[in-house]
């Protein structure tokens, strides 16, 4: 009963202060320092592989720490996206701003960063000799 009636008392509430899943009142936040960490998440691991040559001494797992590793960097860049195209329909004539090409190309590094993330574990998982 307890549960129930917390239930409800969150639901009442968040109508009033409006529903997180409102697609017309929420706008999407523009994070830049959360996209540089993912750049250089994905420079701390290349660089750790090229000079230590392992994280856990085991190929196929560093391999699939890559991988993971690479397609969460890539999960970022690709969430703009899709609020860039859906959500924020009004941005696409607004990209012409200096602000959002640089935002732009913001993302494009981090996906890339992120594509060469899985390509170094997809080495990994795929050679034998390292």
């Amino acid at each position: 009963m307890l549960i129930i009636s917390y239930v409800v008392q969150d639901v009442l509430t968040r109508k009033e202060k409006g529903s997180p899943f409102d697609m017309g009142q929420r706008r999407h936040k523009r994070n830049t320092r959360a996209l540089w960490g993912l750049i250089l998440l994905a420079i701390a691991y290349s660089s750790l592989l090229r000079y230590l040559h392992t994280l856990t001494g085991i190929t196929m797992l560093d391999g699939s720490i890559g991988v993971a590793l690479g397609l969460y960097i890539c999960a970022h860049p690709a969430a703009n996206a899709v609020n860039m195209l859906f959500l924020e329909r009004d941005t696409l004539r607004r990209i012409s701003s200096e602000w959002s090409v640089r935002w732009l190309v913001l993302n494009l590094l981090v996906l890339l960063a992120g594509w060469m993330v899985i390509f170094v574990g997809l080495r990994r998982l795929v050679d034998r000799a390292v």
